[in-house]
């Protein structure tokens, strides 16, 4: 039963998600805030997982259904979840709305919201309540932790053995808006107590790696190993402050839920742009430049996942994909660069999970209200965007769950690229499998259409298997590559194979194989595969 318990399985080169004894990439997709309040709500939204090709979905799980009266724990909405899912054949990550959600602390129970001497709200300005819970109370913490617990103890009883749960994600996109600080009595005067010895010691044992926005105000401010939160960090101390409470909060919350079914956790970023202060984003939560301090206060966690709405894709999946940092995306906006997303994430990075929020927007010839629709694959496109875009999602997740073997062996390794086509680039040159590959794009970007995108997977030098779309390959020889040797005689490449087709249960379907005036590694504005060997000579 351990062994098949789902866990993260790190090597040298990568962390994959075992399920099953096996690894598994999460073709998943969020449904929005309040569906899975309703079991007759989500029973058609099953049926438009389906139609997306979707293995997983993330689904809310809230504190105040779930304790709706203090010690008093009703999980038949969460039974009833786990039917659905199995019925589906599909995997959940559940997100536990607990304490915090988005700021605020709107999914606390009733019995929680309406005693603010026992479970106080942070301040805005002094005496201002604010739609939180003060993150530094002890009761708020305590209450959430165990009724977290009470959820990871009914799940080891009813899923278990299924192992219909995979992940776990603690809370949802913490921190403090306004101007960060909270003014409440406790903060101020926790605040106002020494900063932690056990972070300033993990700070002084990883001062090479850290952040700049952490490591800079710490050194400049003397490299303390002791003292006020002002005095070791100056200016930056309120966020940094906010971080390591949020952390702890979320870790306590997480123990108490892994002492009792051992489920890889995490927990995800609103995250903030370069432009922004503490606050225009919630200060205090796991984004880029705190990851140090949610790592030091917040062992528990597997991961820190960011939430994608910023322009950036690529740069926020490079810094969320750090070593000991496995990337798992249970957010992304949906617009029409969701499935060239998907492809850049899951080659590029190894990503375990990929989720659009709001998912089942993508099907509007579904209905919402009388159970299954007969027709689960007609008329795929989503609100306020072109249909195009969604049906290279849902073609792109059907294809990666057929070839979900050749992902889990080569995505996250140095046998695997990425493809994502950006703003005012024409082509862009990737080195794998012993020659340069220079991706050139069919038509330029433009925010209204698809882009490109791709995955690249060379389980051999000189072979090459590729799906995407929107782009054309050449290539060539690295310009450090050896004149003379068994392989490398003469500096000239070519193909020696080249075929369409499609991926079946892990295999590569042949269909055409190219020559002529189709000789050549095209693929067009659908989604497409191709495999091809070249030779040198």
């Amino acid at each position: 039963m351990t062994s098949l318990r789902p866990h993260l399985q790190r090597t040298e080169q990568r962390t994959q998600l075992i399920v099953d004894g096996k690894p598994l990439v999460l073709l998943s997709g969020e449904v929005h805030n309040s569906s899975a309040s309703s079991l007759a709500y989500m029973a058609p939204v099953w049926t438009k997982l389906t139609a997306l090709h979707c293995n997983a979905a993330i689904l809310p799980l809230t504190w105040e259904l779930i304790e709706p009266e203090e010690g008093r724990f009703d999980f038949s909405l969460l039974d009833g979840l786990l039917t659905q899912a199995r019925a589906h054949e599909m995997k959940v990550i559940f997100i536990w709305f607990g304490a915090f959600k988005n700021t605020r602390s709107t999914y606390a129970p009733a019995w929680v919201k309406t005693d603010t001497t026992r479970f106080p709200r942070a301040q805005e300005q002094p005496g201002q309540l604010y739609g939180e819970i003060t993150v530094v109370c002890e009761e708020a913490c305590r209450c959430d932790a165990r009724a977290f617990a009470a959820v990871m103890r009914h799940l080891k009883t009813v899923d278990a053995e299924q192992r219909t749960v995979v992940m776990m994600q603690v809370e949802n996109e913490v921190g403090l808006l306004s101007d960060g600080i909270d003014y409440s009595p406790l903060a101020q005067a926790a605040f106002a107590g020494p900063a932690p010895g056990e972070l300033l010691q993990y700070l002084a044992s990883h001062e090479t790696e850290l952040h700049p926005r952490v490591r800079d105000p710490w050194l400049a401010h003397g490299r303390h190993l002791g003292g006020a939160w002002s005095t070791v960090f100056g200016e930056g101390a309120w966020e940094i402050f906010m971080a390591w409470s949020f952390a702890s909060f979320v870790n306590r919350v997480a123990t108490a839920g892994r002492t009792e079914y051992d489920l890889p956790m995490f927990a995800n970023a609103w995250l903030a742009t370069v432009e922004q202060r503490p606050g225009e984003y919630p200060s205090g939560g796991p984004v880029a430049h705190m990851i140090d301090i949610w790592r030091a206060a917040a062992p528990a966690l597997a991961l820190l996942a960011p939430d994608i709405y910023l322009d950036d894709f690529a740069g926020v999946c490079k810094e969320y994909a750090q070593p000991g940092n496995p990337l798992v995306i249970p957010e992304v906006r949906l617009d029409q660069g969701v499935a060239a997303k998907a492809l850049y994430a899951i080659g590029e990075f190894g990503a375990i999970c990929y989720a659009p929020f709001g998912v089942e927007d993508l099907v509007l010839s579904l209905p919402h209200n009388d159970g299954p629709c007969a027709n689960p694959v007609a008329d795929i496109s989503w609100v306020g965007a072109k249909t195009d875009g969604a049906q290279l999602f849902t073609a792109t997740y059907a294809q990666l769950g057929e070839m979900m073997p050749v992902l889990t062996t080569y995505a996250g390794t140095n046998r695997s690229r990425g493809i994502l086509q950006q703003p005012g680039t024409s082509h862009d040159v990737l080195d794998i499998g012993g020659l340069r590959l220079t991706v050139e794009y069919q038509r330029p970007y433009h925010p209204e259409e698809p882009p490109a995108g791709g995955i690249i997977i060379s389980p051999h030098d000189f072979e090459y298997h590729v799906i995407g779309y929107g782009f054309r390959l050449r290539f060539s020889l690295p310009e450090d590559a050896p004149l003379v040797g068994q392989h490398y005689e003469c500096g000239n490449i070519d193909f020696l194979e080249i075929w369409e087709g499609t991926w079946r249960q892990g295999e590569f379907v042949r269909g055409r194989r190219l020559n002529g005036d189709e000789y050549q590694v095209q693929i067009g504005s659908a989604v497409g595969c191709r495999w091809m060997k070249l030779y040198r000579y």
